[in-house]
Formats: structure tokens, sequence, C-alpha cells
């Protein structure tokens, strides 16, 4: 009697987790099909999925005409690896001193990087883009780097994942004879691949699709990232061009698309926190 209903509960679960699945996709789907249609079936009354006439080819033509797509990808790639780096650099030292060491100071910088997560970069736009435009840092990767740099997110994450690390794995290393630096670059680092590819899914989808930032502190299409590109797709007199907006769109965000399902495996022991294998 328990193998049907344990076979009727599993297809239930498979039934929901396959209509989530498709609501999540649904937009891009979406964005899929106007991005294959022409002008005059995207305003059609009808509703339709798949195009009477396939027009991706010249929407993508179009994009391509309208925005060097090439150059946002570079800086988009520019940008956002220079972030991931430096906040990687950054958040694993102090994570692993404050999951991993003794010192007094451990629970004010613990109740610091909780306060950081509560502070959005809207309420820092303002001082910064002052201060950017005193050190003549507008328009340059530098300004779009540097208020990133530190991740308080980041520095949480792996926070919660070193503590997972075993102790007598770090006592053996210094029993070794290895300094705490040491310990953090042969050690740490190669056990914390699940959490630092979790973290590189967060952190560069966010900054890949960030405008807020990008929109104050670059004016400069030679380093406009990928979303101030589709702004060349607005026109107030003859009506937003949505077929080539939606083909610049599918370019800009597949990268991402790729590199999450090439990354999936990672990202979900990150998640997880799952620690040592």
């Amino acid at each position: 009697m328990s193998a049907p209903a344990l076979s009727a509960g599993r297809a239930l679960r498979l039934a929901a987790l396959s209509a989530a699945a498709l609501v999540t996709v649904a937009p891009y789907l979406w964005m899929v099909s106007v991005a294959s249609k022409p002008r005059d079936e995207i305003f059609s009354s009808s509703l339709r999925l798949l195009p009477h006439r396939w027009a991706l080819l010249d929407n993508l033509r179009e994009a391509f005409h309208r925005v060097p797509i090439g150059t946002l990808l570079i800086n988009g790639a520019v940008v956002c690896g220079a972030i991931l780096v430096i906040q990687v650099a950054v958040a694993i030292p102090c994570a692993y001193a404050m999951a991993k060491l003794r010192f007094g100071a451990a629970r004010l910088m613990m109740g610091l990087v909780l306060l950081g997560l509560l502070v959005p970069i809207h309420a820092t736009a303002l001082p910064l883009y002052v201060a950017f435009r005193r050190l003549d840092l507008v328009n340059t990767y530098t300004g779009l780097v540097a208020p990133f740099s530190v991740s308080v997110f980041g520095i949480f994450l792996f926070l919660q994942f070193f503590r997972a690390l075993p102790d007598d794995l770090l006592d053996a290393a210094r029993l070794d004879g290895m300094s705490e630096a040491g310990i953090v670059a042969r050690v740490v680092v190669p056990n914390s691949w699940p959490a630092v590819t979790a973290f590189a899914i967060f952190s560069v989808v966010a900054h890949w699709n960030d405008l807020f930032w990008p929109l104050i502190v670059v004016t400069d299409n030679r380093v406009a990232t990928p979303p101030l590109g589709l702004f060349a797709f607005r026109a107030a007199e003859s009506g937003s061009d949505y077929g080539a907006l939606m083909a610049a769109t599918l370019v800009i965000t597949l990268p991402l698309v790729l590199a999450f399902l090439f990354a999936q495996r990672r990202f979900v022991e990150g998640i997880t926190m799952t620690g040592l294998k």
C-alpha cells in the first residue's frame, strides 16, 4: 500500500515543481518569442508564442546595428569579474577570522556585518557620487567597481560556510607549521569552491543586471554596462523597437543562463552549505 502512495506523492511533487519552473521560465520564453517576431506581429491582437514569420535574425541584426553589444558585454565582464575577484579576496580572510579565530572584537565585527546587510546602495549613492566626481572617477571602471569591493553578504555567506569546516583539519595544518595566511590559501580556499561558486552566481547576476549605479556614474558609452545599452532602444516619438530590444536582451542575458547551467551543481552545494565532501 505504501508504494502507490509514494508514487502518487512523488508525482504530485514533480507536478508542483514543473508548474513552478514553467512560471519562472515563462518571462524568458516570452522574451524569446518577441525577439523572434516582426513588429506587426508583436502588436497583433492575437496572442501567439510562435511567430507566423521568424524575424529573429533581422532583430538581432538591428540590435547589433543600434548598440555596440560586443563592447557592452566586454565592459560587463570586466566590471563583474573585477568586483567578484576583489569581493572574494576580501570576504574569505574576513569570514575565516570571524569563524575560526578567537579575538575580542569578533562579536562587534559580526554585528557590523549584519548592520551592513541592512544598508542599501541607494542610501550611499549621493555621497559616493560626490566623492567620485571630485576624484575624477566618473566614467571609469574604478567608479563602477569600487563601491562594491567589500560585500557584507559575501562575508556572511563565507562565515556560515567556514563554521562547518572541521577544526581538526585546521589544527593539523597548524601543527605542520602553516601560518594563518597559509591555512587560508592552502586549506580553506581549496575546500571553499562550492561557496565561492554560489557567491559568484549571486555577485555576477546582481552586478551584470545593475542599472541604478551605472546610470549615475556613467555617461560615456565606451564604459557602459549591458543594462545601459538597452536605453538606446527607447524612442518617444516612434515607439520602442521591442523586437530589437528583446533580441539585445536575449544576447545580454544568455551568458548568465549558460554560466548558471554550467555551475548549478556547485551552486546548490554552496547554498546548502554541505561543507567538505
